[in-house]
């Protein structure tokens, strides 16, 4: 132990030291340098405050579980990115929509709400390494060679809701469907009604661990799909005979966690249930007690018992969340490296003030639009998924 970590309590999950100490195997973007900053100022709250009430009904904020505590306090509805999808379809009325989450988020917002709303995203630089991916001219090359080897008229497109506008374009003008962790079962049922493959964009994980776990598949039926080498790494009968094409693309956060945290906590921690994401690796979900979408977590968290213990392998500051508000429960992070996200962090309370105050002086900041064509295809991929049963 180094002199760096020197009066720090190590309790048996004690977090390594934001900034101070590394893992290895820890994936790039993941790191954290230095402590997550601190609360803002209370100007700005009540500046946040004195701004929202100012715009009123003009102005409706979605939150995305994952924002730091400053911006969720000012958010009209949370949720996962498939609750906030239909909260903002069902909000015709308001002008404008602040989308505190990443911008992929926010193009769904702006494709499935009307030609008079304006949707804003605080920071432009809050993306997601997992959309950026599956680029459009990579999905179409792999389309192409799909069709070279007489699969593309048997396989249907299913991307997650972490995609980029034009992967939903490119998914609806297939005929394919957008899933988001809560429905990527029913997506999956809806598509193999359709034909007889998938190619699922862009996160490997939630593609096999819902075809493998929830509908009964081997990993043998699974092929991944590597953009950057022919017939993505396979031969063309491996994708003759496989039932899942797997976008190689995962969540950097999701992706960190292993199947040595699961032991590592239960090891240490008596009793304990660990609950994950299904963007987690396949050998952590199968090690796992529990796995469902943040919206689940959040309920299984919620209706269990007082007196129980949690691991959760999810992002940070859900977790924290989570602990904070259930005190009777001991809720602990799955692993000690991983980090916040460092994307969705980028939408803090400065970011929220600055959209508010300017939409309040009758300017319209960092709005989100989608090319209309773009956005035509992918309206139909968006309104089959909210159409799922």
């Amino acid at each position: 132990m180094t002199e760096l970590m020197a009066g720090v309590e190590h309790t048996p999950l004690a977090l390594l030291m934001l900034g101070r100490q590394s893992d290895g195997n820890s994936e790039r973007g993941v790191d954290c340098p230095g402590e997550l900053p601190p609360a803002s100022d209370p100007s700005l709250v009540e500046r946040a405050r004195t701004a929202k009430a100012a715009l009123g009904d003009q102005v409706f904020v979605l939150g995305h579980h994952y924002q730091r505590d400053e911006v969720i306090e000012f958010a009209d509805v949370t949720g996962d990115s498939f609750r906030l999808a239909q909260q903002a379809a069902a909000r015709p009325d308001a002008p404008y929509l602040i989308f505190c989450g990443v911008h992929f988020m926010a193009e769904s917002a702006d494709i499935l709400t009307g030609p008079g709303q304006h949707v804003v995203l605080p920071d432009l630089a809050a993306g997601c390494s997992m959309a950026d991916m599956a680029s459009f001219e990579q999905v179409e090359d792999c389309w192409e060679q799909l069709g070279s080897v007489g699969l593309d008229a048997v396989t249907v497109p299913v991307s997650y809701m972490n995609s980029s506008a034009a992967i939903k374009g490119f998914t609806g003008r297939h005929g394919g469907t957008i899933c988001t962790s809560s429905n990527a079962k029913r997506a999956l049922e809806w598509a193999f009604s359709k034909g007889e493959k998938v190619l699922f964009l862009p996160d490997q994980h939630l593609g096999r661990n819902t075809a493998v776990r929830e509908l009964g598949l081997s990993l043998d039926d699974c092929v991944v799909w590597n953009p950057r080498l022919p017939l993505g790494g396979n031969t063309a009968e491996a994708l003759a005979a496989a039932t899942m094409i797997l976008w190689k693309g995962h969540c950097s956060v999701h992706g960190r966690f292993t199947k040595e945290s699961v032991d590592d906590v239960r090891a240490r921690v008596p009793g304990v249930q660990v609950l994950v994401h299904p963007e987690c690796q396949y050998e952590v979900v199968e090690a796992a007690d529990l796995v469902g979408s943040t919206e689940r977590i959040i309920t299984l968290v919620e209706e269990s018992p007082a007196g129980t213990a949690w691991a959760i392998g999810t992002e940070l500051n859900l977790v924290r969340r989570l602990a904070e508000a259930h005190p009777d429960k001991s809720i602990v992070f799955l692993e000690k490296t991983v980090c916040f996200c460092s994307t969705m962090n980028r939408i803090d309370l400065p970011h929220l003030v600055w959209a508010l105050e300017e939409l309040v002086a009758g300017r319209i900041p960092n709005q989100i639009t989608v090319e209309p064509e773009t956005a035509l295809h992918a309206r139909r991929a968006l309104d089959q998924m909210l159409a799922l049963p």
